[in-house]
């Protein structure tokens, strides 16, 4: 037989919520397990973590938060070498004393989930409150969300090339960071709109999108193995097609994507046919060089010009195909290159007319 003696004591909570004046009531304290999962925590705070008992789990929960929340490391509270240190999530391995009698309280934890319920309930009150906003509709907003999914795109440029330069700017960080959010306003925005008719809202939005990622993804969800990218998009497209019950290879494409976008997207889907694309330069030259050498004195009206530039733009549009080149892109990058000429030459001719001056 073994003697077991319960003696009343006071519970980890108690001191935890004394120390530091805070009603678990009132806040609706959360006390959670760092061992529980390796999922990320979720709203609302605050919540109490325990069983962090060595940097190892320190680290894991660092895991589990956004890196720049704070957290109050709680250690040997009620002792004589009480201490509570403040750190960034980043930083919680950082800790190295931490034991048995070691544990975290977050006070805020702003999630994804919390600031969406937000917009969300700010987009209500701009449809009950604002005129411009009661009057639009699904069709009304198509050309905004056109506008801002261009500036998106454009803002997006700008980070990247930020990023390969291996450089720092903080104003083109948040630049991103604002068109982003105006992009996701127009999706809250229809969102709304679904709601309001009974159609569709904000989070059947989002389940669909997962069910049907989860789906694409058998490599990461199920059984199936792929080793490469290469892989991942080619058994994407059969899941794709397969899902959608398509019959057609050009079932699906969105045919309001800019015409050279349009074309490369043609002509990905059409290799499945064995559809022939220009595969080296002199393909796209002898149809290039056959419509642009007229004879001397021939009558180039304008029907001709449309004719041979229409021959022209396909066998490079093709040929840029065939080679994984995006000519798109490639002229974007052109024109951008051209405009930061314009700009350089416009300030120097500022220059020499302040020193004219």
């Amino acid at each position: 037989d073994v003697d077991v003696v319960c003696e009343p004591a006071v519970s980890v909570i108690d001191v935890a919520c004394a120390v530091l004046g805070v009603d678990p009531m009132s806040r609706g304290l959360r006390i959670v397990d760092a061992l529980d999962s390796n999922e990320p925590f979720r709203g609302p705070g605050p919540l109490l973590i325990l069983q962090t008992y060595a940097p190892e789990v320190l680290a894991t929960v660092a895991d589990r938060l956004r890196s720049d929340t704070p957290v109050d490391v709680l250690h040997h509270l009620g002792l004589n070498d009480e201490r509570i240190v403040r750190l960034n999530a980043r930083d919680l391995a950082s800790f190295q004393d931490a034991d048995h009698l070691t544990s975290l309280y977050v006070e805020g934890l702003r999630t994804a989930g919390e600031a969406m319920d937000d917009l969300v309930s700010f987009t209500r009150r701009l449809r009950a409150e604002c005129p411009w906003d009661q009057e639009q509709t699904h069709e009304s907003l198509t050309r905004y969300l056109v506008e801002e999914s261009y500036e998106t795109l454009d803002a997006l440029t700008n980070l990247a090339a930020m990023i390969e330069a291996g450089e720092e700017d903080a104003t083109l960080v948040a630049h991103a960071e604002e068109e982003l959010g105006d992009l996701l306003f127009q999706v809250l925005f229809h969102a709304e709109l679904g709601d309001e008719e009974g159609r569709f809202n904000l989070a059947s939005i989002a389940d669909t999108e997962r069910d049907k990622l989860t789906g694409r993804h058998p490599h990461v969800f199920g059984d199936v193995v792929l080793d490469s990218a290469e892989e991942v998009a080619e058994r994407w497209e059969v899941l794709k097609k397969a899902e959608k019950g398509r019959t057609s290879v050009l079932d699906g494409i969105a045919w309001q994507l800019p015409s050279l976008a349009l074309h490369a997207k043609v002509l990905k889907r059409s290799r499945s046919l064995d559809v022939e694309v220009p595969a080296t330069l002199e393909d796209v030259a002898t149809p290039l060089f056959s419509h642009l050498a007229l004879p001397q004195g021939a009558t180039i009206d304008e029907e001709t010009v449309a004719r041979t530039l229409r021959s022209v733009l396909w066998a490079l549009s093709s040929y840029a195909a065939s080679v994984d080149i995006d000519l798109e892109s490639l002229l974007r990058e052109d024109i951008l290159r051209r405009r930061d000429e314009i700009l350089a030459i416009e300030a120097n001719q500022e220059d020499h007319s302040q020193g004219a001056e």
